[in-house]
């Protein structure tokens, strides 16, 4: 760690007021992301945001026919939501399951879709389920907001305020979680819309989320497993590390798909 100033703010706009008067600051809300990335000097900020002040940013509301979330809502809120639970059961299934009780019940939405750690979960399912991430200036679906590893469409200075997830027929989340972090070494969310089907995989690429095609394709004529069980993903493009090669997690998008379409289905 290193020297940097803390600052707590109790609105939106306080928060935007100091960010815009500092050298390099960054918006702090769960932790669970920046922390470490600061105990690892992969950041510098010369302050840190707190955001956790901010009562707007909290709470659960339907929208349309689904839900919207507000960005500070931690893990464990979601995951105990009755709300969630009847609109998108699965996005409530989803996170019940990251990390560990301490994790769930620090951790954020708007932290955890504003970093897009490569192995975290809600990014699949904002991608699963075509989200729509709100800031403070615009709104920007899911398809164009995750752009690379830990990168997104966030300007500097922009604030992740909530994301509104869509209704679907049927949804599904399956992982494998690393044994010691929990987080995934793979995870796909399926979601069967009226537009047609939706498979985000988060945990394994190399390049971050992504939209498995070749699946949502396969699934469209047919959502069964058995649609799925002749597909591949080249190894080369995934994440190869001491827990695993690519290959294996090309291996287990594959398994975790057919899982996640049986348990929609």
């Amino acid at each position: 760690m290193y020297t940097f100033d803390y600052q707590t703010v109790a609105s939106t706009a306080d928060a935007k007021s100091i960010y815009d008067a500092k050298e390099d600051p960054t918006y702090l809300a769960g932790g669970m992301t920046l922390i470490p990335t600061l105990k690892q000097r992969l950041a510098n900020p010369t302050d840190l945001i707190d955001l956790k002040g901010i009562g707007d940013l909290v709470g659960i509301a339907e929208a349309g026919d689904g839900v919207e979330i507000k960005a500070l809502t931690t893990h464990a809120a979601v995951a105990g939501s009755d709300l969630v639970k009847a609109k998108t059961p699965a996005l409530a299934a989803l996170a019940g399951e990251i990390g560990d009780p301490q994790v769930r019940n620090r951790g954020t939405i708007g932290g955890s879709v504003a970093n897009n750690d490569p192995s975290a979960d809600y990014p699949a399912a904002c991608l699963g389920l075509g989200a729509t991430i709100v800031t403070d200036r615009r709104e920007i679906g899911a398809d164009d907001y995750f752009t690379g590893l830990f990168e997104t469409a966030l300007e500097p200075g922009e604030l992740v305020v909530a994301v509104r997830f869509p209704a679907a027929q049927a949804t599904a989340y399956q992982k494998f979680p690393n044994p010691a972090s929990r987080y995934a070494m793979a995870g796909v969310f399926v979601a069967k819309t009226a537009d047609g089907v939706r498979v985000a995989v988060t945990g394994a690429s190399q390049s971050g989320v992504f939209r498995w095609t070749a699946a949502e394709e396969a699934l469209a004529g047919n959502f069964t497993k058995d649609a799925v069980a002749g597909l591949s993903l080249d190894g080369d493009d995934m994440i190869s590390d001491i827990h695993g090669p690519g290959d294996y997690r090309a291996h287990l998008i594959g398994v975790l798909t057919g899982r996640a379409v049986a348990a929609a289905g």
